[in-house]
């Protein structure tokens, strides 16, 4: 084995270092640093029926099954008051993704589509937050 000098070792051992920050430690898309988040609140058209909103819970249900979606929650608005809170939606349905491309094929997605043509009828107004930010 070739002993190395100092310099050669520290220049070596940097080289190894840059070169290591480069590859990608894993391909894992769950690795990124961001997360993209859709969150959007319902209004239905006779907001005190309950089987309207149970039947719109039905459709949110179907979109579940559509590839990229990484988590959902379906909420109903809590029963805080304070001048900052809006709870007179319905339903709100939060959904995360890996990115925006993912959320673009959510979008575009057959299912998506059939789910606004067969539960639109029950709401008068929808309202989306989309947000970007680090994974926690």
């Amino acid at each position: 084995m070739k002993k190395l000098s100092r310099r050669a070792f520290l220049y070596n051992t940097s080289m190894a270092s840059v070169a290591i920050g480069v590859v990608p430690a894993t391909t894992d898309p769950l690795a990124k640093k961001e997360i993209f988040v859709h969150h959007v609140f319902f209004w239905l058209k006779n907001p005190d029926s309950a089987a309207d909103r149970d039947k719109l819970v039905e459709g949110l249900k179907t979109l579940t099954k559509i590839k990229g979606l990484r988590k959902y929650y379906i909420g109903y608005p809590a029963a805080t008051s304070r001048g900052v809170i809006d709870n007179s939606y319905a339903v709100s349905w939060l959904t995360f993704f890996d990115n925006l491309e993912a959320e673009e094929v959510y979008q575009k997605h057959p299912v998506h589509l059939k789910f606004i043509e067969d539960y639109g009828h029950l709401w008068e107004k929808v309202i989306v937050y989309d947000s970007v930010g680090p994974r926690t």
